[in-house]
């Protein structure tokens, strides 16, 4: 954990470094020390207004992303489970989508009612939506079918994406053009209120998830041990579905599309620290906000000058992982 903080810590300072401009690792430290050196005022204002918002919201979306794909992979004790996989990204991506389409009219008027108010709106009720309906059809009173869920996941990602086309056939240019760097996945728009609904969702999250770390070890053994142990079980699944809708809803009006994260992430802490979520939930925070700072690292560097969207690069790394993780998996979905 502490070699995963200074990793981070390094991270952090390579983010701010990374850009088209090259800036002196010197003036970035005196600039987020103000008073302390001088700093040139346009170097200055990149680090504070362009560069440190940037960092500090991929620090925040990817333990956002990191945290709610471990509690899916406990909550249905499956590692192929994720928000992405199982369609809770795609319900919130096409809310979001849609309050785009509707209120790109407040764009210009009222950004911040627009960035923090209707897109998360519209993005958690789109994960709620998405989430209830894949859990329904996976479940019956045998328990959850991780097969059925998974295959769930695909059909409504399927329809997402066809209502996401429809919005992109109707919507204006400034609304078409919204859209298409949104559902890429973009860290470029950071703004300080957004960077503050980021992080608050992050600590309420973490905070909520913690509380409930022991009830999700008993949940590993079975749905039936749980229930003789005292959890109950439904209320668990409830709950803990609707704050992962929640968090997926936020990162996404935020940051756009970004995949996978929530799938690699847990299962490299599963690997270096085991099963227990006590240790796995912070673990995977960091591990999250590690990963996604090196993703959008390598987004602005491997076209530089031009920038490629993170969700592209984060697809790039997770999809050959998927691959061979459905690969180890499939004896046990058959």
């Amino acid at each position: 954990m502490p070699l995963i903080m200074g990793l981070l810590l390094f991270a952090s300072v390579a983010s701010i470094l990374v850009g088209p401009m090259s800036i002196h690792v010197a003036d970035v430290l005196w600039a987020l020390l103000p008073g302390k050196g001088t700093v040139a005022p346009h170097i200055e204002l990149i680090i504070q207004q362009v560069r440190l918002p940037r960092t500090l919201l991929c620090i925040a979306i990817g333990a956002i992303l990191a945290l709610c794909g471990a509690i899916m992979q406990g909550l249905f004790r499956n590692p192929l489970a994720d928000p992405g996989i199982i369609g809770v990204a795609g319900g919130a991506s096409l809310g979001a989508a849609m309050a785009i389409v509707l209120f790109s009219g407040l764009a210009v008027s009222y950004p911040l009612l627009l960035t923090l108010g209707t897109v998360p709106a519209f993005a958690f009720i789109g994960g709620v939506v998405t989430t209830w309906v894949v859990y329904q059809l996976g479940t019956d009173r045998s328990g959850t079918s991780v097969t059925v869920m998974l295959l769930a996941g695909v059909a409504i990602g399927a329809l997402s994406g066809a209502a996401l086309g429809l919005l992109n056939f109707y919507a204006d240019d400034q609304a078409l053009r919204d859209l298409s760097l949104w559902t890429m996945g973009s860290l470029a728009g950071a703004t300080w209120p957004g960077i503050s609904l980021a992080f608050s969702t992050l600590a309420i999250l973490f905070w909520l998830f913690n509380r409930r770390a022991s009830a999700l070890n008993a949940l590993l053994l079975g749905e039936a041990e749980a229930k003789h142990l005292g959890i109950h079980v439904q209320q668990l699944k409830r709950l803990l579905i609707l704050l992962c809708a929640a968090g997926v809803g936020v990162a996404v009006s935020l940051s756009g599309v970004i995949g996978f994260v929530g799938l690699i992430v847990p299962h490299l802490g599963r690997m270096l620290a085991g099963p227990n979520h006590k240790t796995l939930l912070p673990l995977s925070a960091l591990l999250g906000a590690l990963i996604l700072l090196i993703s959008d690292m390598l987004a602005r560097v491997v076209a530089a000058p031009a920038e490629l969207p993170v969700g592209i690069i984060t697809a790039l790394i997770g999809a050959p992982f998927f691959i061979a993780l459905l690969m180890k998996q499939r004896g046990r979905l058959q």
